[in-house]
């Protein structure tokens, strides 16, 4: 209670009374540090149908690529633009149509849930359990060659 006291200063020992049984009784984090396993047991993906993507009923092929890339390229968290960039750059170019359609809908998947699906912290749905295309994902992100990553370049 001291330290409390010093740091408050002489002039408000209400205040630092209140610190100290604040600090004294609050046994949980409201706000656990995000990817630690009180983090993960606390955020459940809830089970919801799939989305239903936007028809694209003439879109080429090359269209669809680059249409692939720049959405791999912008999710919106850093960790997932960061993982599906470069798995885009490496992979995108080899795949097939059909490959590269299941790509698409699973792009509409969340950021976070696609994040921990290829990082391992989270068993996929049952819709994305047995994909070859998450289990690419799942081998990239390892980066057993302990490659420095970085955002590619467009072109």
């Amino acid at each position: 209670m001291s330290s409390i006291v010093r740091l408050v200063g002489r002039r408000s020992p209400v205040l630092a009374r209140t610190l100290a049984f604040t600090a004294s009784r609050s046994s949980k984090d409201p706000w656990p540090l995000p990817h630690t396993p009180q983090h993960l047991a606390s955020t459940t993906t809830p089970d919801v149908p799939p989305p239903q993507p936007i028809s694209r009923p003439n879109e080429s092929i090359e269209t669809m690529r680059s249409r692939l890339v720049y959405q791999s390229r912008k999710r919106g968290t850093l960790e997932s633009d960061l993982l599906l960039s470069t798995f885009a750059r490496d992979h995108l170019n080899t795949m097939s149509e059909a490959e590269l359609r299941e790509y698409d809908k699973f792009l509409d998947e969340p950021d976070w849930d696609i994040y921990y699906w290829a990082t391992g912290n989270r068993a996929p749905p049952e819709r994305w359990a047995n994909s070859s295309l998450l289990q690419k994902l799942k081998v990239h992100a390892k980066n057993e060659g302990k490659v420095v990553r970085s955002m590619p370049a467009l072109s």
